[in-house]
């Protein structure tokens, strides 16, 4: 098989040439889209899930499906201890500028609002050599979005950003990947000003994606974001999905699979997009002739686990201490027999024979890096499908 042609795309955030199994997310969407535009009241969106399971991937595809019906669309990915001015003021922007509105005076008075509160990211008492400025090339509105208190000027900047829109017969959509790092003072802005649009009925709505303790997240900071968001949990390809992201790129290509080799992979990658992705890349570059085996599969296989150990699983392992590598690989022994993967905290301890609080700071550290979360009190889980097997098997090099 010619590599050159090889179709698929195991990259981070990188769409694969079939995005299977998420029809019913993008119609969901589009319901959302449609009823903004008819000025008919609608919530937010947040996607949730594991690590691997495309959810990056999935947020572009909305944001295409925004572009697509002429709003202003504006992306960030949350970073844990930054704040979230400088990245959502360039998100806005961005977002204004994809506007087109025709009435300039008006535009440029929002993006004077965007950028006074962005300046507010800076330091009290900063020497000008040390100040941030932000790309926006219009003078700064005094006394809108500039208090200092996240809460009140997130609520004024998003209310000047969806009255723009609304004006201009649009609407504007916000992207937020890894939204469980955004900072808890942040979190609760956000919520407090998505509330309130909704109960105004402006054009603007955030699409959120984080790992599955997101939804808790939210839930801590106001107690209302459970009614205020609609959750969406992106899981693992179902057979026929999965089948459907190897074959239709291959088609395109003239080639196909046997119903064999199509087993093995599902029982490969367990039906993960990423995992989908690596093992038919490496299936394909394998293989000598179409259609491709069960005995190319087989092949492959250590070449796609060895890609896999280095920039899946191992890159996120040497990102941890020796305590939280320790804490990890007890993780993975007691959870062998988990179906779920999600382990109590009181077995991590009893099997590394200390106490529970003693382990706090390197399960609270580990969680702070996105490596493992907890869904529910006393339980632990990893944020990336596969990661215990793995450590397990590494056990020696681990």
């Amino acid at each position: 098989m010619d590599p050159v042609r090889n179709p698929y795309a195991p990259g981070a955030g990188q769409r694969p040439p079939e995005l299977a199994g998420r029809d019913r997310e993008l119609e969901a969407f589009d319901v959302v889209l449609e009823r903004v535009a008819r000025g008919r009241p609608e919530r937010s969106l947040v996607l949730t899930g594991l690590r691997g399971v495309g959810k990056t991937v999935l947020l572009n595809a909305l944001r295409s499906s925004a572009v697509r019906r002429g709003w202003g669309t504006g992306k960030l990915e949350a970073r844990p201890d930054h704040g979230l001015r400088r990245p959502l003021a360039a998100a806005l922007h961005l977002a204004v500028r994809e506007l087109g509105v025709r009435q300039r005076e008006e535009a440029d008075e929002v993006l004077g609002v965007v950028k006074s509160f962005a300046l507010r990211a800076n330091e009290p008492g900063a020497k000008v050599r040390d100040r941030w400025q932000p790309g926006i090339d219009v003078p700064a509105v005094s006394g809108r979005a500039d208090s200092g208190d996240i809460e009140i000027d997130l609520v004024e900047l998003l209310s000047d950003v969806a009255g723009l829109a609304a004006a201009a017969g649009k609407g504007v959509a916000v992207f937020i990947d890894e939204m469980q790092d955004v900072m808890p003072d942040d979190v609760s802005a956000l919520c407090a000003a998505c509330h309130e649009l909704s109960q105004q009925g402006l054009p603007l709505i955030v699409l959120g994606a984080g790992l599955p303790h997101l939804p808790a997240v939210l839930s801590a900071s106001k107690s209302y974001s459970e009614r205020l968001f609609r959750y969406m949990r992106i899981d693992r390809l179902d057979r026929a999905s999965a089948d459907q992201a190897l074959q239709a790129p291959a088609k395109d290509e003239d080639a196909e699979y046997t119903p064999q080799a199509l087993d093995a992979l599902y029982a490969a990658t367990d039906g993960y997009p990423y995992f989908v992705q690596a093992y038919g890349k490496a299936a394909w570059d394998v293989a000598p002739q179409s259609p491709i085996t069960a005995a190319d599969v087989e092949v492959a296989a250590p070449q796609a686990e060895a890609e896999l150990a280095v920039g899946f699983f191992g890159s996120r392992y040497e990102r941890a201490t020796p305590a939280e590598r320790e804490y990890m690989r007890a993780m993975a022994d007691v959870g062998e027999q988990s179906d779920d993967g999600a382990v109590p905290t009181s077995a991590v301890a009893e099997l590394l024979g200390r106490k529970p609080q003693s382990l706090s700071p390197a399960r609270d550290a580990l969680i702070k890096k996105g490596l493992v979360y907890s869904g529910e009190r006393g339980r632990i889980a990893f944020t990336v499908p596969h990661f215990g097997r793995y450590l397990r098997q590494h056990a020696g090099d681990c």
